[in-house]
């Protein structure tokens, strides 16, 4: 909370307490102090209200919801020893992120982004999502370029490489080194500029790491994204029909969460998609319904909103590819 206690002096000088420190100001220098005091209080309050109400809206990930909120402490704690002059420690922040498709690695990437340009850790906060076709080339020191204009744009913000161990799947001689190689560089040159997220599954990002044992220590921030359980897919499918203005019939409800139980059980948590999935079959079925409505001539509000069971065509399918 910010306090101020203001006595004013004859020679046209302010005596300001503001939050226990003793000034003296002019009465213009002492406006301006103050409001730029405030709007700094009021932006610090402003970031930590909307990154928690934009993490709750996330299903799930706890860890990853600590993980955020220790960031946000450490750098929030950081600034307050700077104006103690305290020293400073600086820490690199590029990050892991392991899971399977679909479990919310981007956008969480995307809302690290916006937190770090709020915080202003980054210029910019933008992200930029990449993979091995993006910085591998087809000849020696093709590679090493299209990785150095990938970090170019990625600068003020996030690099995002999904499915980061295709980076060495190709041994000692695949162009993909060259990549590694460039990168690990990069990211001690210009170790403050950006943040690189190196994301994919977790047995194959931990099997890359013990190919470049050097790697692990450059990224000391790493985050598990688990699969959903089928109560978490429920979830997502009620927020998701929610945001866009539709609800699930009781039968539909109860037809999509056998279905979720079933697909869940027969397929390998590698190739099914979590919340990706989840969305594919909610807009499938909005499609469906609109053709329901369409040949039935019905276009009341309560049946432009509801999705029934019948509108939920969906089908033995694993990958998610409904």
């Amino acid at each position: 909370m910010l306090e101020r206690a203001v006595t004013y002096k004859n020679n046209g000088q302010i005596n300001i307490i503001l939050n226990g420190q003793k000034q003296v100001l002019t009465n213009a220098e002492a406006e301006a102090e103050y409001q730029a005091a405030l709007q700094k209080n009021e932006a610090k309050h402003g970031i930590l209200k909307e990154i928690e109400k934009e993490m709750s809206a996330l299903v799930g990930m706890e860890e990853m919801k600590r993980n955020i909120k220790e960031i946000y402490a450490w750098i929030f704690v950081n600034q307050k020893r700077a104006e103690q002059g305290l020293k400073v420690g600086k820490q690199a922040l590029h990050m892991m992120f392991k899971g399977n498709p679909g479990t919310g690695k981007t956008t969480v990437a995307r809302l690290i982004g916006k937190l770090f340009f709020e915080m202003n850790v980054l210029s910019k906060g933008h992200l930029i999502e990449a993979e091995r076709a993006d910085l591998v080339g087809e000849y020696i020191g093709h590679t090493a370029q299209k990785t150095r204009d990938l970090i170019k744009k990625s600068l003020g913000g996030i690099l995002f490489i999904d499915e980061a161990y295709s980076l060495a799947r190709g041994g000692e001689k695949d162009f993909g080194k060259e990549a590694i190689d460039t990168l690990v560089k990069h990211m001690e040159d210009k170790q403050h500029e950006f943040i690189l997220i190196l994301a994919g599954y977790s047995r194959e990002m931990d099997h890359f790491l013990s190919l470049n044992p050097g790697l692990q220590s450059r990224f000391p921030i790493s985050i598990d994204f688990p699969d959903y359980s089928v109560t978490q897919l429920m979830e997502i499918a009620k927020r998701m029909i929610a945001d866009r203005e539709y609800q699930l019939s009781q039968e539909a409800e109860w037809k999509l969460k056998d279905y979720l139980m079933t697909v869940k059980s027969t397929t390998s948590p590698i190739k099914f998609s979590n919340g990706r999935f989840v969305r594919n079959v909610i807009e499938k079925s909005i499609r469906a319904q609109a053709m329901r409505l369409l040949m039935g001539d019905q276009y009341l509000k309560s049946d432009l909103m509801t999705i029934k069971s019948q509108d939920l065509s969906i089908k033995e399918e694993a990958s998610g590819s409904v």
